[in-house]
């Protein structure tokens, strides 16, 4: 019996970028999954395909001349499909996504505007909230896929893509000016309010982590419930907040705040795509999907 289609389009993406999890973020897929349908694809052709090493993936003599049957016939039929989306489901379609306040303003919101330029019959629906309902959402199906920073927590099936690195900075408003000059510690923090989440966000779990890892406790003395209020918080020199740099941009560039030196440094959060890579999509939320895995080659994210 003949190999499926479906194969020969995963060969070649894993064959074009020499790389199986990128074949499978480009399928929207998992890497366990085209793994497989390779082995089976070698399996039914009789003939090893792949070569694997620790520096990558590379042809056989066999996947060679495959590929260069294959490579045109597939780009051909990658080309029909797409403009065949186009043109039945990127007009009047829909796309549902989750996002939090952080993935939205650092990320997703740029993104939604380019997307719904070029697509502008396509209706956006955005359901924001902190990491776990957006996630909650997305299983439940309310959503197509969610947007997300870590920490957050997903189980299997569901498929992790990450998009880009976010920078977190301390800020302070002008009553804590002063700190800009010093050489402060995490410990010294203790001497000033400091506003953040409640307990229950996975954005206090980040911090409560970082502060552990230097054998300090996290104490909030401003406990705010949504992330939003942060910044205004800060403009108002009620307290110091750990904030993504891009969200404080503005206003450090205005003066209302300034970023705070720290001795101990931060680590780096990671905005997700989270989706199942088994769960049917219509033309326009494969095409935001798309859109949004290709940031991750740009930044030189690892997936």
């Amino acid at each position: 019996m003949p190999a499926s289609f479906d194969y020969y389009k995963t060969f070649y993406f894993v064959a074009k970028y020499k790389n199986f999890t990128r074949a499978a973020n480009i399928l929207l897929s998992s890497q366990p999954s085209v793994t497989r349908s390779m082995q089976n694809l070698e399996s039914e052709l009789g003939c090893r395909l792949f070569i694997r090493s620790h520096h990558g993936v590379a042809l056989t003599p066999e996947g060679e001349l495959l590929y260069r049957y294959v490579a045109p016939a597939c780009e051909r039929i990658l080309r029909g499909e797409e403009e065949l989306g186009l043109a039945l489901g990127l007009h009047g379609g829909a796309v549902s996504v989750g996002a939090t306040e952080t993935a939205l303003h650092c990320l997703l919101l740029d993104q939604l505007m380019i997307f719904q330029q070029e697509y502008p019959d396509v209706k956006i629906r955005i359901s924001n909230g902190t990491a776990s309902h957006v996630l909650t959402d997305l299983k439940e199906g309310r959503t197509d896929m969610a947007v997300v920073p870590t920490p957050f927590q997903i189980e299997k099936p569901y498929a992790v893509t990450r998009l880009r690195p976010v920078r977190t900075i301390l800020v302070g408003g002008p009553r804590f000016r002063s700190l800009c000059a010093g050489n402060n510690s995490l410990s010294d923090l203790k001497q000033y309010p400091l506003a953040g989440l409640p307990a229950s966000t996975m954005a206090h779990r980040f911090y409560e982590n970082f502060f552990a890892s230097h054998g300090l406790a996290l104490h909030y003395d401003i406990e705010l419930a949504s992330a939003d209020l942060l910044l205004p918080v800060v403009i108002h020199n009620l307290g110091l907040a750990f904030l993504p740099e891009e969200l404080a941009a503005q206003a450090l560039e205005q003066r209302q705040v300034f970023s705070i030196p720290l001795a101990e440094e931060i680590p780096a959060r990671h905005i997700c795509l989270v989706r199942h890579p088994g769960q049917p999509l219509g033309a326009a939320s494969r095409r935001l999907m798309e859109m949004l895995v290709s940031i991750q080659k740009k930044t030189g994210e690892e997936p």
